[in-house]
């Protein structure tokens, strides 16, 4: 029977109005294979439409495979079914003695389609998450395996790929030695005068927040590794109560502060793995520029604060190595992300996104795949991921309008 599909926030609604949920890889090839249109709506936390197949189309949800995680302690990698989350895919790594390098804010969200969109962690040595995936297997337009590795010169497209190559059944990502973490929370961080390289450069892992209604930072999270060296932090206040990154929400549902150690997959994201995200009251937008230009752009941010502060819930402020995949937000360059969470009126928000897009387009700012912009940016690679995607999807079947976009320029 249709149903009203929507992703998580609410905002879309697709065209299509069926979701399959296949239950084994034959039927999805099956489906795959029958289909004129086809797309993967991962966990729903795309803000855009990225997902939509067209009222003809196919949109899968890959809930329904087997959670796949073989763990291979010997070569430290683990293959991660597509529709496997982090927190479950966390929790089974450690339980091996082993870890992710770094996670994103939110633990629920799928493995595929993060990595599809490049979606990140924070800390000037940590790439997107991408950078972990060292083999990827789809399901191909005709229904057929293809598997692309690292070391072959198309893997530069494979990963963030925007759901236009295939269906993604299986990851293969690097792992590396568990370890510990302890995270630490400041206030009133001052935006004159900062030091941005030396407070991003502070701890594994630094988020600064901001809700614009004042110069300034209202909060810091650095997460130090415990097999680190713990750093002077003295431009800020230790926070003296448990804090949640948007005001006035409980706290109670963020991972531990006040430095108590705690597993790597219990620190890295700012929220619980237990706690079960809202109902999606909010829109998000986020881009990414080259680190140097950080104090720049964040100075430029500030002169249109007042246009930006009556629509925000919170800001966030983080880093990025850069990455070598082709549509990759961090791609050749190391960078700073500036992550808007909006309210939940795209009416009213839209208008301060071409601000936000028109104040940081000297830097070029490239957008952040699954959540809400209006200017796709241009990337030096964008030729040669067009000419992959013809190559293994030559009629168009993963395409929708939001892939053609980016490939057309």
């Amino acid at each position: 029977m249709a149903t009203k599909v929507t992703n998580w926030a609410g905002n879309i609604t697709y065209a299509a109005e069926e979701l399959h949920r296949p239950h084994s890889l034959d039927a999805l090839r099956a489906l795959v294979a029958a289909g004129t249109a086809v797309r993967v709506l991962g966990s729903g936390h795309s803000f855009n439409e990225i997902a939509e197949p067209g009222a003809h189309g196919a949109l899968l949800s890959l809930d329904g495979l087997p959670a796949e995680i073989d763990v291979d302690t010997s070569a430290r990698t683990v293959r991660v079914g597509g529709g496997v989350r982090y927190a479950r895919l966390a929790e089974t790594v450690h339980a091996h003695g082993l870890a992710l390098a770094n996670m994103a804010s939110l633990p629920h969200i799928s493995v595929a389609g993060s990595v599809a969109t490049g979606t990140h962690g924070s800390g000037v040595g940590n790439g997107p998450l991408a950078a972990a995936v060292r083999e990827v297997e789809l399901v191909t337009a005709d229904g057929s395996t293809e598997v692309i590795r690292r070391g072959e010169e198309r893997f530069g497209g494979a990963v963030t790929a925007l759901g236009a190559l295939g269906v993604v059944t299986a990851l293969t990502l690097d792992l590396e030695p568990a370890f510990e973490v302890e995270q630490y929370v400041y206030t009133e961080l001052p935006l004159a005068g900062l030091d941005f390289e030396q407070v991003a450069g502070a701890a594994y892992s630094v988020s600064l927040f901001t809700d614009w209604r004042a110069p300034g930072f209202r909060q810091v999270w650095l997460k130090r590794r415990t097999d680190q060296p713990l750093a002077d932090f003295p431009w800020a206040t230790p926070a003296t109560e448990k804090m949640h990154p948007v005001p006035g929400m409980p706290a109670v549902n963020c991972t531990e502060q006040f430095g108590v150690p705690g597993p790597w997959h219990e620190r890295l994201p700012h929220f619980r793995a237990e706690f079960t995200p809202s109902s999606g009251e909010e829109l998000q937008s986020e881009y990414l520029m080259a680190r140097s230009d950080a104090p720049e752009a964040l100075a430029a941010l500030d002169r249109v604060r007042e246009r930006v502060a009556p629509v925000l819930q919170i800001c966030e402020v983080r880093t990025v190595a850069a990455d070598e995949q082709w549509l990759s937000p961090a791609y050749g360059r190391d960078s700073v992300a500036v992550h808007f969470t909006w309210i939940a009126d795209t009416t009213a928000v839209l208008p301060v996104v071409r601000v936000v897009e028109e104040t940081l387009e000297p830097f070029d700012a490239r957008p952040h795949w699954g959540k809400v912009f209006e200017t796709p940016a241009r990337y030096p690679r964008t030729g040669d991921f067009a000419r992959l995607v013809r190559e293994l999807d030559p009629a168009g079947k993963f395409s929708n309008a939001f892939v053609r976009r980016i490939l057309e320029g």
